[in-house]
């Protein structure tokens, strides 16, 4: 296991990589995976290192501690109270949010507990999110006069509007049972199963072409925020590119012949 130092001894994130799959897991547990500039800084340069690995075909992010991730630090948010401080940290933390999007890898969400604010957000820009059932979301930033509008941008995303904006004025909790039902997360798992649970959903992508995935996340994301008939040209397209690649030939020549395909990542 890799990790990433911070200023203190603690290390900001750990990394270990499993078969294929990159864990990092957020290590400010004393401050609930708060986010914090260094933390952001540190975790963009770690997806830049992964997005270039192609023997990673899977990223989970999860935290340690009781919490998965409480947003950002307001500690260092108010003792940094200048606006050109703000501006600078919410955008990178936006950048660090769209470098989940932009990897090449299907990033996971590993919830263990509570996910509140840009934590919401974070589970919101993963690809995919699976949630032990005492795990808890909001978006709470409304509770100290803050309006939570970056971590807007993915649950309305994720979720409908309305039940969105509800989240966003009230800062209400919900439960991992209700967040599955509205969409913001996969899979709801005993908290003693989530690992398996999430070991299993990485190896059903990892048994798959590393082409076709890869193409396709990146025409998923690109085809939502198109018009209907843009969406279609860039999937047109997309799946034109696909079938010329070699593993597409692998595998429909491997289930004509009824025999397991052998990828080559081309």
């Amino acid at each position: 296991m890799s990790a990433v130092p911070q200023a203190a001894e603690q290390p900001l994130f750990l990394r270990e990589d499993i078969g294929g799959v990159a864990h990092l897991q957020l290590n400010r547990p004393a401050q609930f995976n708060a986010l914090s500039q260094a933390m952001l800084n540190a975790l963009i340069a770690e997806l830049d290192r992964i997005a270039a690995d192609e023997r990673i075909r899977v990223v989970v992010i999860g935290g340690e501690g009781k919490a998965f991730c409480a947003g950002h630090d307001l500690k260092e948010m108010r003792g940094n109270y200048t606006l050109g401080f703000q501006q600078a940290l919410f955008r990178l933390c936006s950048k660090f949010m769209m470098k989940l999007v932009e990897l090449p890898q299907p990033v996971i969400a590993r919830v263990h507990g509570i996910a509140t604010a840009a934590g919401c957000q974070l589970v919101s820009m993963c690809d995919l999110a699976v949630a032990s059932d005492v795990a808890r979301f909001a978006v709470s930033g409304i509770n100290v006069g803050l309006f939570c509008a970056t971590p807007s941008v993915g649950l309305s995303r994720n979720i409908g509007r309305k039940q969105a904006f509800e989240m966003l004025v009230t800062g209400d909790f919900i439960d991992a049972a209700e967040a599955q039902r509205r969409g913001l997360i996969n899979r709801v798992v005993a908290a003693e199963g989530l690992d398996g649970e999430i070991r299993r959903l990485a190896d059903s992508i990892i048994a798959k072409s590393p082409v076709a995935v890869r193409m396709g996340k990146q025409m998923f994301y690109r085809q939502l925020e198109n018009g209907l008939d843009a969406a279609y040209q860039l999937a047109s397209e997309t799946m034109a590119c696909n079938m010329m690649a070699e593993d597409a030939a692998e595998g429909i020549d491997a289930f004509i012949a009824k025999r397991p395909a052998i990828w080559k990542g081309r």
